[in-house]
């Protein structure tokens, strides 16, 4: 343990020194040190880039750590923003928010106030799209706190009701607009989104596995079949020839009688990174994997600093436009969050050859390579922002931001710094390691670890209310002890 926590402390002390301090929320940086060793899993890996960015991230979460009146929040910007609600907070990263911060010692002190402001407090939950409930549920078989969530259980469905009631077409799917899917000046734009509809399959599925805990048997089955026809109807409508793609409409209520589409005007027929998302919630039925290999080509969504959000190999992909935030082609964190969890639950669940635990590493490690911001002294520190150029490695938003005098209409002087609107600690634990609940709610570990690595070892790891080590030797040589896998309980 003493190993590690040395570890972690010259990763904060190295953190500390390259930063800008600018806000400073509940926990500054001379609390991080100590705040981090007693809250989040420690890691050991082969992998010096991904441990490096495991650690920054987690460094950067604590920032966005919030006391209010109503209790803790988690921001997705620091400085404040003209569109945020309550206490600068926005609901379109609740999600990662609350399925990043469920590892935490203490998850339950800091979300369960974070997800009762959504619900009951002053939090605009429709500001954005999100997925809350499945968020929730994902926190509950974490921590264990199945009674926050079934405590919810009305507000879940007061709030998916009144999505339903202003989103619901004729075709049995929700319609949204690119822009409050937090995808604003995408290539396809509004209308039936593979995006809106599989929050909306996974918010049912969690409110049907609360309402069983309830013994709320008719909303449980109510539920069950709503998440049965979004899932047959994004599967109906939404598959087109190889991928899940967006149908164009201008405004809810635009569709026809008719339950049949004709063709897709080729200014917005495309292929976009946000077709895995139904993977990201286990929606699509085995049949559907030949999409992923639109990752593996630079046609599609291959770029040399991670996936791009639109295919390159379309005629409007990166088309010209002024505004700071596009989602025509360049990198998102927040996007690439989603594909590669959506990957992580293709390898875990489906029979397929399409892609390999190789590939995800790669793309993985890759995601961590370009969490990095080069400065005009040469210098390259841990960073994480908003939108990034695929070739470059340039990111984009603060380069028109910083250009533009960071304008107070705008967010003011450096918006995107350590902008918390993806996640990357829950990939590594959850879906790199293979950390999570087995069949009887007992701590188990399937690794989507690469053939190359020898160990890996996580501390600290709290898991409903009990403490745990996590070791992997390959041969028993690396930490001198036996070989394989081991679950260890810790003391407190």
């Amino acid at each position: 343990m003493k190993e590690l926590q040395e570890k972690l402390k010259n990763y904060v002390e190295q953190f500390n020194s390259q930063d800008e301090e600018i806000y400073r929320q509940a926990i500054p940086n001379g609390e991080a040190l100590e705040w981090l060793r007693q809250e989040i899993p420690l890691l050991d890996c082969p992998d010096k880039t991904i441990e490096e960015i495991y650690y920054f991230r987690w460094w950067v979460y604590r920032k966005h750590l919030k006391k209010t009146p109503e209790g803790m929040v988690v921001t997705e910007f620091l400085p404040p923003v003209p569109w945020a609600g309550a206490y600068n907070t926005i609901n379109c990263a609740a999600g990662f928010h609350l399925e990043e911060g469920r590892w935490l010692k203490n998850a339950k002190t800091y979300l369960k106030d974070y997800l009762l402001f959504w619900l009951k407090g002053s939090g605009d939950q429709f500001s954005y799209s999100s997925w809350l409930a499945h968020a929730a549920w994902q926190y509950s078989l974490i921590t264990g706190d199945f009674e926050t969530g079934t405590g919810l259980l009305q507000d879940f469905i007061r709030d998916y009701k009144v999505r339903e009631q202003n989103h619901m077409t004729g075709y049995g799917l929700c319609w949204s607009d690119d822009d409050r899917d937090c995808m604003e000046m995408s290539i396809s734009g509004s209308g039936l989104r593979p995006t809106f509809n599989s929050y909306q399959y996974g918010d049912a599925k969690a409110i049907a596995g609360y309402a069983e805990l309830a013994g709320q048997k008719e909303i449980q089955d109510t539920f069950e079949q709503k998440a049965l026809l979004i899932k047959k109807n994004v599967q109906d409508c939404l598959w087109r020839n190889d991928f899940f793609r967006v149908i164009p409409m201008n405004y809810p209520g635009q569709e026809t009688s008719e339950k049949s589409f004709g063709p897709i005007d080729k200014d917005s027929d495309v292929r976009e990174l946000l077709g895995y998302i139904p993977w990201y919630f286990g929606l699509p039925d085995p049949g559907y994997e030949s999409a992923f290999s639109q990752l593996l080509t630079k046609n599609g969504f291959a770029g040399r600093f991670g996936f791009t959000t639109a295919e390159r190999r379309h005629h409007r992909y990166m088309f010209e436009n002024e505004h700071e935030c596009l989602w025509n082609g360049p990198v998102w964190p927040y996007a690439t969050t989603q594909t590669l969890k959506a990957a992580a639950v293709l390898l875990k669940n489906y029979q397929q050859d399409v892609i390999t635990i190789e590939d995800y590493y790669s793309w993985l490690k890759l995601y961590a390579q370009s969490q990095h911001l080069k400065k005009d002294d040469g210098t390259v520190l841990p960073w994480i922002d908003e939108d990034m150029d695929p070739d470059t490695g340039i990111w984009t938003a603060r380069q028109i931001l910083e250009k533009q005098g960071w304008r107070r209409e705008t967010g003011g002087y450096e918006r995107g710094k350590d902008y918390n609107h993806s996640m990357f600690c829950d990939l590594v634990l959850n879906d790199l390691l293979g950390i999570g609940p087995g069949k009887h709610g007992e701590l188990q570990v399937n690794p989507l670890i690469p053939r190359d690595w020898t160990y890996f070892r996580v501390e600290n790891l709290w898991f409903r209310g009990k403490r745990y080590n996590i070791i992997y030797d390959k041969d028993g040589t690396h930490f001198g002890g036996e070989k394989g896998l081991k679950i260890l309980k810790s003391t407190p």
